[in-house]
């Protein structure tokens, strides 16, 4: 299994980018797909995840009205839209997928099954 992040980059406080999480090698379909961020000298964190079962989707308070997780199944990718972007959101950015989830999604690093190689994103002021 390969979970391959992409999409960060450079952008200003107020703007916008949106990450993309693609699979192969397995399907989703009864997995948690995560996006979990981790800031220079800090510790990963839980940002957001969707449960694929029923498409349930849990946010990180920090972000919540500002991210948006959202799903294609045909591709077998996750996206994270970010908005409202602020310098402390700078960080590199990982998916990762907790097989068999289909009614949980982690929120705790440890808990995941695989992971993508992770994108970079700083977010300028």
């Amino acid at each position: 299994v390969q979970l391959q992040a992409s999409g960060g980059g450079l952008a200003q406080a107020g703007g916008s980018l949106r990450l993309s999480c693609v699979a192969s090698g397995r399907t989703f379909s009864s997995d948690a797909i995560g996006w979990l961020r981790q800031a220079p000298g800090k510790e990963r964190e839980f940002v957001g995840g969707i449960r694929w079962s029923d498409g349930t989707i849990y946010y990180a308070d920090f972000v919540k009205g500002r991210f948006t997780i959202s799903g294609d199944n045909a591709k077998n990718t996750v996206y994270l839209q970010m908005s409202s972007l602020k310098p402390e959101d700078t960080a590199v950015y990982f998916c990762a997928a907790k097989k068999g989830s289909r009614w949980y999604i982690p929120t705790h690093p440890d808990e995941y099954d695989y992971w993508g190689q992770g994108t970079l994103v700083t977010v300028s002021s």
